[in-house]
């Protein structure tokens, strides 16, 4: 059994992006997906898998709480159709909750996922998931548990 105090102070973003990148790899394998990983991420994916229509990439983000999770543009293609963010949700006490949302689902826009292009602004046009409980029936509708099916 591992931990499922997800707010403690020592498991910091970087330990918590190790532990969330490693687990949704594992689930994935779990399901008999190949799974093969780069020694350097540094186009914004994690890892691919080969499920039954080829290769798929991912990108893993992880929230411990109701907030926005951001991917910038230059590293997340919504016109990628191989492209998923494997999105898990942390809190205190469960087990993660793990989504996987096609890149192109940011193509339809709404409350959930949205884009920003920030310009003359500091922060980097990105493609974000507006995490809140309002908008938590339609985040559902990506869990894993519902999604995986088309992936295998």
């Amino acid at each position: 059994m591992y931990n499922l105090i997800w707010s403690r102070s020592s498991l910091t973003r970087q330990k918590l992006g190790a532990f969330c990148e490693y687990y949704a790899k594992m689930t994935l394998a779990s399901y008999g997906m190949d799974i093969y990983t780069a020694e350097v991420d540094d186009h914004g994916i994690d890892f691919v898998a080969e499920g039954k229509n080829g290769f798929l990439k991912f990108q893993v983000k992880s929230s411990r709480s109701f907030n926005q999770v951001t991917m910038e543009k230059n590293k997340f293609n919504i016109d990628d159709d191989s492209l998923f963010l494997f999105l898990m949700l942390l809190f205190d006490g469960e087990h993660p909750h793990s989504y996987l949302i096609p890149a192109t689902a940011w193509q339809q826009g709404g409350k959930l996922l949205v884009s920003h292009d920030c310009v003359g602004k500091k922060s980097k046009p990105s493609h974000d998931v507006n995490i809140s409980r309002k908008n938590m029936p339609e985040l559902e509708k990506y869990r894993l548990e519902t999604r995986i099916a088309f992936l295998l």
